[in-house]
């Protein structure tokens, strides 16, 4: 029997969603029972093969008169908490868009609350249910590339000025007095972050020891842009992501774990590894993925494991706190950056090879000397 569920956030990302649920609808296992948003969706926005779901912007009330057993959070950031509590007090299931929270006070305030409830979330982390993760785990337990030095993670994307004015949150650390914390890593390249952090064992909030962050922008809007983090694990090695809105030429984000004797360069929107190590030549492979909408359908159906628990982002969470607390983004000096008059976006010259050279050193902005870096002793430390 295939499981009624609701969509909260049909626009934007959403639009991703509709289409998956459409397929999971295809092949038998979930059913579009209803869909919340503020303003319905005209027929034109909806994908042949749904019906017609009942819509309502009250996602309460649809949840009940739906009877959905499981819900999809793909809101604003800063309504991710309240939404998924309202689930979690009606015994819904929830997917929860990534990041699930602008706080680490709020995401307890989500995670202890689902865990009371005693319903089952899954946090959208989609990279996550890519079969590589589990390989590369593998791999490094075996030794496949001696001991574990670190693990980097580089970001290089471009968007237009056009994506900061999609929505009033957008490019937001705050609105209205309420966290948003929608920047380079912790929004669009939150993946390179979560995945590298997984990559590692180092998964929970108890896990991380200290986050450095760079934060700057080119843009003119609150959050970061171009930034970078370095994560002190409690298993002894660090974590540096390097990631950009501004690239000068955008390309594939990845993650490389560094070992004693080798490394592994894992591209994670395209479920591709690259080999390499000592002695043997370059093997390069290509993995399958569990959607984590489906997975969270055979948990209920089937008791297979969820995937991506909310604890099991807690270390993610930290990263996202240590961003919240560090000082607001430092715009970057004009003479760094360009405006593409073709694409109306900016461009930071350097920067693709400055995130590179990150993922590649565990090294910051700084350490390497980009010019525009903040000097290295001003760098915000958090202990954790």
């Amino acid at each position: 029997m295939s499981v009624d569920l609701v969509l909260a956030g049909a626009r934007g990302h959403g639009r991703w969603h509709l289409e998956n649920i459409r397929r999971l609808q295809d092949k038998g296992i979930v059913r579009l029972a209803g869909i919340c948003e503020l303003t319905p969706l005209t027929a034109h926005e909806l994908p042949e093969g749904l019906g017609t779901p009942e819509q309502s912007p009250d996602f309460g009330a649809l949840l009940d008169s739906t009877g959905a057993r499981i819900a999809v959070i793909c809101t604003p950031i800063p309504t991710h908490t309240d939404l998924a509590l309202t689930a979690a007090q009606k015994g819904v299931h929830l997917l929860l868009e990534k990041p699930p929270a602008p706080s680490y006070a709020e995401f307890r305030r989500m995670a202890d609350g689902v865990a009371e409830a005693g319903i089952a979330c899954q946090i959208g982390f989609q990279s996550l249910g890519s079969h590589a993760v589990a390989a590369i785990r593998r791999m490094l337990a075996e030794g496949t590339i001696g001991e574990l030095v670190g693990i980097g993670g580089a970001g290089a994307w471009a968007r237009p000025e056009s994506y900061y004015r999609r929505a009033p949150w957008a490019g937001r650390r705050r609105l209205h007095g309420v966290d948003v914390i929608d920047g380079a890593l912790t929004n669009p390249l939150a993946h390179a972050v979560a995945t590298a952090l997984a990559l590692g064992g180092s998964t929970r909030a108890e896990d991380v020891t200290e986050v450095e962050t760079e934060l700057l922008r080119a843009n003119d809007i609150e959050s970061d842009d171009t930034s970078c983090v370095r994560v002190t694990t409690g298993q002894g090695h660090r974590v540096t992501v390097a990631a950009t809105l501004c690239a000068e030429h955008p390309d594939e984000p990845y993650v490389v774990v560094h070992g004693s004797s080798g490394r592994i360069t894992f591209w994670y929107k395209q479920d591709r590894v690259l080999l390499q190590r000592a002695g043997h030549g370059p093997e390069e492979s290509e993995y399958g993925r569990t959607d984590l909408l489906e997975n969270l359908v055979l948990h209920l159906t089937d008791g297979d494991d969820l995937l991506v628990t909310p604890e099991e982002t807690g270390a993610f969470m930290k990263v996202v706190e240590a961003i919240r607390l560090a000082p607001d983004p430092a715009p970057l000096p004009a003479g760094a950056w360009h405006l593409l008059a073709d694409e109306q976006r900016r461009v930071v010259p350097g920067v693709d090879g400055l995130v590179a050279a990150a993922a590649d050193t565990l090294a910051l902005y700084s350490e390497l000397g980009a010019p525009w870096a903040l000097p290295h002793g001003l760098r915000k430390e958090v202990s954790t």
